[in-house]
């Protein structure tokens, strides 16, 4: 809201230079013939000379409207200093907004509330509306509050920008369908600002060690050597154009409807990134290179051939990357073909209890269309709809994933929404707009990824 505020007084200055400028432009002519000014010309200078005294009145009240707002900030941050230094983190921590002290008072815009989010932004952009400028301020500050890691921006004052609900917040992390699985288990970082690409170095080959052939002899002496990996930031977003009548006259928040079903897709475009990007320095987990590809060829797989594959997945980490995997991603289908093998018996090689009387390869954790679902060679199975089911020649298969996500960084921006309705004025029509940034470092340690591919994982039969 701050940075809205000084955007508009930067567009109210060049406003006021621009009238200063034809304010001037008046007395050019009489200045060069020295001479008084003509009615018509006294009168363009008495306009100009009033627009000029209006718009030095927006431009004071908006620099006090700022200057209550720093002051504001400045008592917020001495606020959180004091309860980091008194003990006071969590729900104990009271936050002061304006000069209020706020305690446990519901959100802004909360599901199910009588406060429309986007119908705010119009009015404050269209009508000036205090009321609205004020909650959504307001929204601003429980967001920042509840999510101090992540970076916050209102940077575009264009159409008027402010920091989407915390319900739409946390909604598209965990409850956007279907769910963001494999990028919400990758390590996750807040995305920097002020940069289009994120560098990390590395050691490219390292120094060397070897017994001394005797005594008073040169020692082993080999110089490391380095390099870079490169994460460019993407821009995931889409748009939305809504009726002014929508969003004003509307008895529902049409907020609640189109900020789920843009935070949902966002939330499937993004694990699609990060699953199986395949553009430079945008490298998703299935397009590594280096990474450990098993392959599992087989016109009539089995579950017991498929565990021994997964074996040989998790061995290559365990060899290449000496530290253990932490996850199994695979495909829903994937693992009901698990859960509907049989042994000779025809007993289930997939039970609810890991300790059942028979030899089991897996056992059911959470029943689970996206997320937890079990456990298998000690390590916890999620199933991901985003994974690709039309990959390989047939276009029918799908992938397995093993990795150790700790080693794959996810860098991601705090997603904006914004309102304009300046390019569709004409026609009452406002276009609504939910965007971020993302970067993904998946290349850090290739062998800390492995995949398994082949025509074994084509569309299984039950």
């Amino acid at each position: 809201m701050l940075e809205f505020l000084r955007q508009q007084l930067a567009k109210l200055l060049e406003e006021r230079a621009a009238l200063k400028t034809e304010l001037d432009a008046v007395l050019t002519a009489p200045r060069a013939e020295q001479r008084d000014l003509s009615d018509e010309e006294t009168a363009a200078f008495t306009e100009k000379r009033e627009a000029i005294k209006a718009k030095d009145a927006e431009i004071e009240e908006r620099q006090k409207r700022i200057a209550e707002l720093e002051e504001d900030e400045r008592r917020e941050a001495r606020a959180a200093e004091l309860a980091v230094q008194y003990g006071q983190t969590g729900e104990q921590r009271e936050r002061q907004t304006a000069s209020v002290s706020v305690t446990g008072e519901p959100e802004t815009y909360r599901k199910g509330g009588q406060t429309s989010y986007f119908r705010d932004l119009v009015r404050a952009q269209l009508h000036g509306s205090r009321d609205a400028i004020e909650r959504l301020a307001r929204n601003d500050r429980e967001v920042a509050a509840a999510m101090e890691k992540r970076a916050l921006s209102t940077t575009d004052g264009a159409g008027g920008e402010w920091v989407p609900p915390l319900w739409m917040i946390n909604d598209y992390i965990r409850l956007a369908r279907p769910s963001r699985i494999v990028a919400n288990r990758v390590r996750q970082m807040a995305l920097p600002p002020g940069t289009d690409s994120i560098n990390l170095p590395r050691l490219a080959t390292g120094t060397a060690v070897a017994e001394q052939s005797t005594q008073n002899t040169a020692l082993q002496n080999t110089d490391a050597t380095t390099s870079s990996v490169t994460a460019a930031v993407a821009t995931i977003g889409g748009q939305q154009v809504v009726s002014l009548q929508l969003i004003e006259q509307s008895p529902i928040n049409i907020d609640e409807v189109l900020l789920q079903d843009l935070a949902a897709d966002y939330a499937i475009k993004l694990d699609t990134f990060v699953i199986s990007n395949n553009a430079a320095n945008k490298v998703g987990l299935l397009n590594v290179s280096g990474l450990n590809a098993v392959t599992y060829t087989d016109a009539s797989p089995t579950a017991g051939e498929l565990y021994g594959k997964i074996a040989d997945a998790i061995q290559q980490i365990h060899t290449g990357r000496y530290m253990p995997p932490t996850a199994i991603f695979m495909h829903p289908r994937r693992w009901a073909m698990l859960l509907a093998a049989l042994d000779t018996a025809g007993r289930p090689l997939v039970t609810p209890a890991a300790n059942a009387p028979q030899n089991v390869i897996a056992a059911v954790g959470d029943v689970n269309s996206e997320g937890f679902v079990g456990s298998l060679q000690g390590l916890p199975v999620f199933v991901d709809p985003n994974i690709p089911s039309n990959l390989g020649a047939g276009t029918n298969e799908d992938r397995i994933i093993i990795a150790r996500t700790d080693d794959v960084i996810l860098f991601e921006g705090t997603p904006r929404a914004e309102a304009f309705r300046e390019p569709l004025a004409a026609q009452l029509s406002v276009l609504l707009r939910f965007y971020n940034y993302a970067a993904i470092h998946a290349s850090r340690y290739a062998k800390s990824i492995s995949v398994i591919s082949g025509t074994g994982l084509a569309t299984p039969t039950f």
